[in-house]
């Protein structure tokens, strides 16, 4: 018998191979052709909503496993709640304004110094709607089922006139303000950065103790007297104007073969032997508080620093007197504040010493500057140590190089004004990790003011118009005018017409007694173009506002989820 003819075997036309390389373009090309996402979504139009907003990827280059393993969750996600009955719409976006599509085009050719920066941004423009066209395909190709037919994009009229409406709120809340204060600054990038723009990289950096002689000493301590400051950035020794010292705190004044100094009581031991002291005595002990107004002499200048009091100094490095430059520095700006000290700022923005800092150091790059600087304070007999660091040091994120903190006038959104409020939105939010609401919320709860100005071309342009005399116009109807403009001709429109053009017809400001006017040339920070994307594509497509689900990466708690709390909460 042969067994083989005992079998009832099934008889089928699949084939041996799935041979997916061949068939599963097939399928793609079928749900495109018959526009199978729309019939998938609308067979639940009328029933419950569940509502996903996409955070937008950046548009510049192919898509990489991090974007896919990204969408194809959300794509789970969203065919999971479609099958269970739910109204499940999912409209992909891009986020496409930013230094690297500058940077892209430029090495592609594109000279920015040879055309205005209206023809350069249309440049940019045409290099971002390939990418994102380039990054659909991959999107559709892997299977995805998204609103392909209508993305939203950061760079289209309405998404920049509602974004221009969202920030005209704001201004009218008096949530946006122009001060001059350190931010980080990247001269890599010659722009301003946000938090959200940093990361960190463990680097080498020269510390350095150096010697400040009393000039006037309050009766306190006499003129043969040097307070002992540390720094890792010698660049900055240029633009001190105080040392700061804790007013709580005992410090000693130490008689040294190198003269008397004074530090941090507790210290003394430790930096007598790291200063190679061997023969040193304890004459006198203050509270800092004692020591408040004393002046010293600049060690490089003819000009005086002086003795203040501030909360931010700690006995965990250092001398327990701090160098202060007001110009470098987010505590070094705040205490000198109190004292009426001036943010003096030193440095360009190609992170290069300015003429104030003298002939031998102009023009220096700040790492530079670091040993001209250490080996002047050496010639001058002011320098009692130097050593190296390894630590870590905030850098810019697209260009990978240092930053640093340096003083200049940028545009801000306050926080303090809805800090509660925003506090108040993270806890009414359904985390689906605990770890993850404790983290945001003591993000908000420990920021700063967020700086949404950038010192580049390719973005949404702040619609500040200045009068004559430097008044920034904060008025209703002039936003209301350039959202209109945005909305009909796109931003470029900021940078293709004259002041006079971008006012109201027939405007006119009692700051501007000849009629002239002058624009503001910074963009907005493009986290603020995504962070308002909930009312470019959401609100605008009639969909409820808050949404069901936001879902992103861990980067994104100081990235977009940051910003969209923000922008949501404030406007």
């Amino acid at each position: 018998m042969n067994y083989k003819d005992t079998l009832l075997m099934p008889k089928t036309d699949f084939e041996m191979r799935g041979n997916l390389p061949k068939k599963e373009p097939g399928y793609v090309s079928r749900w495109q052709e018959t526009n199978m996402y729309e019939k998938v979504i609308k067979q639940n139009e009328d029933k419950d909503a569940f509502v996903f907003h996409d955070g937008p990827p950046y548009a510049n280059g192919n898509m990489h496993m991090g974007h896919m393993l990204n969408k194809v969750i959300k794509d789970v996600i969203c065919r999971y709640n479609n099958m269970e009955g739910r109204y499940t719409p999912y409209i992909p976006g891009w986020d496409t304004h930013g230094l690297p599509i500058e940077n892209a085009i430029q090495k592609l050719g594109v000279n920015r110094k040879e055309m205005s920066t209206a023809a350069f941004r249309e440049k940019c423009d045409e290099y971002a709607h390939e990418q994102v066209n380039k990054q659909m395909e991959q999107l559709i190709r892997m299977g995805t089922f998204a609103d392909y037919e209508h993305p939203y994009l950061t760079l289209t009229p309405e998404f920049e006139a509602n974004q221009i409406d969202v920030f005209a709120k704001m201004a009218m809340d008096g949530l946006i303000f122009k001060g001059l204060k350190p931010v980080y600054w990247s001269p890599s990038s010659e722009s301003a950065l946000a938090e959200a723009e940093i990361e960190y990289h463990d680097i080498k950096s020269p510390t350095i103790f150096v010697k400040f002689q009393v000039k006037d000493g309050k009766g306190v301590l006499d003129n043969d007297t040097y307070f002992v400051i540390w720094t890792t950035t010698p660049w900055t020794i240029p633009a001190n104007l105080a040392i700061c010292l804790n007013e709580a705190y005992n410090y000693a004044l130490v008689e040294t073969p190198k003269g008397k100094l004074v530090v941090l009581d507790e210290l003394v031991d430790s930096l007598m032997e790291k200063f190679e002291i061997t023969e040193y005595k304890v004459v006198n002990h203050f509270k800092g508080k004692e020591l408040e107004m004393i002046t010293c002499k600049h060690p490089l200048y003819d000009r005086e620093s002086l003795v203040i009091l501030g909360d931010h100094v700690t006995a965990e490095a250092g001398t327990g007197c701090v160098h202060t430059a007001p110009g470098f520095g987010a505590d070094d700006f705040f205490v000198g504040q109190k004292y009426g000290l001036p943010a003096y700022c030193n440095v360009d923005e190609h992170g290069c010493m300015m003429a104030d800092c003298g002939d031998w150091l102009e023009g220096q790059y700040v790492d530079d500057a670091n040993k001209t600087v250490t080996m002047r304070l050496d010639e001058l007999g002011v320098l009692l140590k130097l050593e190296f660091i390894t630590h870590s040091y905030p850098h810019d994120w697209r260009t990978k190089k240092p930053i640093i903190f340096r003083a200049t006038d940028q545009w801000f959104c306050s926080l303090d004004k809805i800090r509660d409020k925003l506090l108040n939105e993270i806890d009414k939010v359904n985390w689906l990790n605990e770890w993850g609401h404790i983290r945001i919320y003591n993000m908000i709860k420990e920021r700063g003011d967020w700086c949404i100005s950038r010192q580049r071309s390719w973005g949404v342009p702040i619609p500040i118009i200045y009068c004559e005399d430097g008044t920034p116009i904060m008025e209703e109807s002039v936003f209301k005018h350039i959202s209109d403009l945005f909305r009909k001709y796109g931003s470029n429109v900021w940078f293709e017409r004259d002041e006079k053009d971008l006012l109201p017809e027939g405007y006119t400001n009692e700051h501007s007694p000849n009629g002239i006017f002058k624009k503001e040339k910074d963009i907005m920070d493009v986290w603020f173009d995504s962070g308002s994307s909930h009312t470019g594509c959401m609100k605008e497509r009639g969909y409820p506002y808050p949404v069901d689900l936001y879902f992103e990466g861990s980067d994104q708690y100081r990235g977009w989820f940051n910003s969209s709390l923000i922008v949501g909460t404030a406007a």
